[in-house]
């Protein structure tokens, strides 16, 4: 059974049936956070997902992205919500409650609504503004942003091919 599933759900990722995208990406240290988004574009252009299939959204921080996510959830418009974003020490509080906040967050949007969330929210241990850093994290975020893709397109193929699975009645 978990085999034919999986088989229609990759069947079903190449099909012309609608599906639509929203991505969501925090503004703080944009030109890296950018990257992700560019090379989540590309490689989802390449997994034959259309231009108009993807609606792109801002918000200021990492810490708003769980609830534009919940509410682009609960529109009913979008078969998955990614997020991405970088949470780092800025030397004035705990980074690590805000990413654990963002991703705990994240986590209950689709818990809650069903549509998942695929996250590309990172937060490293350490990030200085030097050159070094800034262009590390600048080619990571190419590398997650067409990870974040496949799984996505992998994730709404899979998803749709347990929706269309006869359910049971319960006795």
């Amino acid at each position: 059974m978990v085999q034919q599933v999986q088989q229609s759900a990759a069947s079903s990722s190449s099909t012309s049936v609608q599906r639509r995208i929203a991505f969501v990406q925090s503004c703080w240290h944009r030109d890296i956070v950018d990257q992700c988004r560019d090379a989540f574009l590309a490689e989802m252009k390449r997994l034959g997902f259309a231009e108009a299939d993807i609606a792109c959204f801002e918000v200021a921080g990492a810490f708003e992205i769980p609830l534009h996510a919940k509410l682009l959830a609960q529109s009913g418009q979008y078969d998955a919500v990614v997020a991405a974003g970088l949470v780092v020490d800025g030397g004035i509080y705990r980074h690590e409650f805000v990413a654990q906040a963002v991703i705990s967050g994240l986590m209950q949007v689709q818990l809650e609504t069903s549509v998942p969330v695929i996250s590309s929210v990172l937060t490293p241990h350490h990030f200085h503004s030097h050159e070094e850093h800034q262009q590390f994290f600048h080619q990571h975020f190419v590398v997650k942003g067409a990870e974040a893709a496949r799984a996505c397109a992998d994730t709404v193929g899979k998803l749709r091919a347990l929706s269309a699975l006869p359910r049971k009645l319960a006795a």
